[in-house]
């Protein structure tokens, strides 16, 4: 068997791109889209796909060369990700919720050669290329026109939003499908190693980080979304999950696999979605916790005609928030993962003996992250002192740690922060702290870093403490995670002021002063002053001391970001 090696006929390289090549010919005149008053069917995705990335080519858009998205979950953002690889090139979803600033960085940190903007986030880009040094060219940008956009009354649209007009786009998005070529011989990866998505972490550091995902991790944690979840064919998806987070947890490829139908959403409340639930006979959705929350809280919420899969990661959720929720009929699964994972590779699989469990015990199983899916190799919890796996006895903290085909390639442009996180015994620490369960179940107990996790979001509390400094009636700040009823964890800080001050500021002349430097989600939604904070005899501040103290406080009741 030694002479049997790989050959061109069986190591074509793998890629989720060729998923919607398949769809349109399993499920051609099956509904693929649906997008306010719009509804495409999978022939007419492939080919509008097809067309644009041919665009893209003629343009000048190059194999390997960035381009950026800003829009929301529109039909163009579920279209893109597959136009954009097909064109060769590799797509950067940008997160809405960032300011001008951190976007402006990650523009030119990751030399995008294109920029689509969807019309009502105009303002917010032009800010963003305001802050380039002038001699950086500025990407061209495409205008992704979209009525729905003019009722979008979100602040991702800002002040500036005049500044940019038609001409300052080299073309819109429609008039680019217009112009392809529907029979465009769309560009596959040479290898399967090539880069396809670059996403950026969601301000962990003050400094995102560029994440870069290869083809063949992005199919392999595609297809082993879709087993985990068990998403049947022709499933009716609902995007309630930002397709900027993470690329959607893979689903913009893992529906077009099984011929799915895509129910796209600029914005939403509990209102919108049970209402479009009942509408398409919505079967799956995605969502962190936070979702899960604001469905049980709505007073619109009412018991369901049918069952809805959903599938919550991005924060622990609470026993009694997954609890109310199945009340309603909904089918929680939880997961785990992280931008660098490409999607979720670890799941909460669910036992059919549990089913025989009190509603209150199945609640609190669910709430564990759970265990490694197929396609990840291994995931374990090891002792920082041994470096060996810890006792699984649910109690005996490590750190996890993951190994498998989904990872990401590495950090784009940073070699020291790649070899920390993946290092040469084959494992990629994910920060996180964690114990693992007699059953061979995980579950996250802390965060390293006091990474605060809002609505699905990673923030740094330091990052937060940076600002605070920069007040000058602040002497010292510290930031934990207090409870939140609608995001889970919002930050607070907790102040101590300098001697002297002729005016103490008030609780809301702080937030207002970090709502003019930071992203709105991570602007503290409580500020508790104090004459000292907590420190231990070296002189660092007792953070757990501190988040007893928020824990305490009990939930903030209204908060939104």
């Amino acid at each position: 068997m030694e002479d049997l090696k790989p050959n061109p006929a069986n190591s074509s390289p793998l890629t989720p791109i060729g998923f919607l090549e398949r769809a349109a010919v399993v499920y051609g005149d099956c509904r693929s889209i649906i997008y306010d008053s719009t509804t495409y069917t999978w022939t007419e995705t492939h080919r509008r796909c097809l067309q644009l990335a041919s665009s893209l080519v003629s343009i000048g858009i190059q194999r390997g060369q960035v381009v950026s998205v800003v829009s929301p979950n529109t039909a163009a953002m579920y279209e893109l990700h597959f136009a954009v690889p097909m064109a060769g090139a590799v797509l950067n979803t940008i997160n809405l919720r960032l300011d001008a600033r951190t976007i402006s960085v990650i523009l030119r940190h990751c030399e995008t050669n294109l920029i689509f903007v969807d019309q009502a986030s105009c303002g917010l880009i032009s800010d963003a290329l305001a802050l380039f040094p002038p001699e950086m060219k500025r990407p061209p940008l495409i205008l992704i026109a979209d009525n729905a956009a003019a009722e979008d009354s979100s602040s991702s649209s800002s002040s500036a939003s005049s500044v940019l007009n038609r001409a300052d786009f080299v073309d819109s998005y429609e008039e680019m499908v217009q112009k392809g070529d529907p029979l465009f011989q769309w560009i596959r990866p040479a290898s399967e190693w090539d880069p396809i998505v670059l996403n950026y972490t969601s301000g962990t550091t003050s400094s995102p980080k560029g994440v870069v995902h290869c083809h063949r991790g992005i199919f392999t944690v595609t297809l082993d979304s879709l087993i985990e979840w068990g998403v049947p064919k022709e499933s009716v998806y609902l995007w309630t999950l930002p397709m900027f987070h993470a690329n959607g947890w893979s689903f913009p490829w893992g529906i077009a696999a099984v011929g799915g139908t895509n129910v796209c959403i600029r914005k939403f409340d509990a209102a919108a979605i049970f209402a479009l639930i009942h509408r398409y006979h919505v079967t799956h959705l995605c969502g962190a916790p936070v979702v899960l929350n604001m469905l049980t809280n709505s007073p619109d919420n009412r018991p369901l005609d049918r069952p809805v899969k959903i599938l919550t990661a991005g924060a622990p959720p609470p026993a009694a928030v997954l609890f109310r929720t199945e009340s309603l009929g909904f089918d929680v699964s939880h997961g785990y993962g992280l931008t660098e994972t490409g999607g979720l590779v670890i799941c909460c699989s669910w036992k059919s003996g549990w089913n025989r469990l009190p509603a209150a015990d199945r609640a609190r199983l669910k709430a564990r992250q759970g265990v490694r899916t197929l396609a990840m190799a291994v995931a374990d919890v090891l002792d920082p002192e041994t470096g060996k796996s810890v006792k699984r006895d649910g109690t005996s903290i490590g750190e996890i740690v993951l190994r498998g085909s989904s990872m990401m390639l590495g950090y784009l442009k940073d070699p020291e922060a790649t070899a920390k996180a993946m290092t040469a015994e084959g494992w990629f620490f994910t920060g996180d702290v964690g114990v693992m369960h007699p059953d061979g179940y995980l579950e996250i107990k802390d965060r390293s870093k006091d990474v605060i996790i809002s609505g699905g979001e990673n923030l740094s509390s330091v990052e937060v403490e940076s600002v605070l400094y920069t007040n000058p009636a602040v002497n010292e700040a510290a930031v934990v995670a207090r409870p939140d009823e609608f995001w889970g964890e919002t930050p607070c800080a907790f102040v101590s002021l300098k001697e002297g001050l002729t005016r103490r500021p008030t609780e809301g002349e702080i937030i207002e002063y970090c709502r003019g430097k930071l992203p709105r989600f991570m602007v503290p939604k409580t500020v508790v002053f104090t004459a000292e904070l907590p420190k231990t005899s070296t002189g660092k501040i007792q953070k757990f001391v501190l988040r007893e103290m928020a824990k305490s406080m009990g939930p903030a009741g209204k908060s939104r970001l």
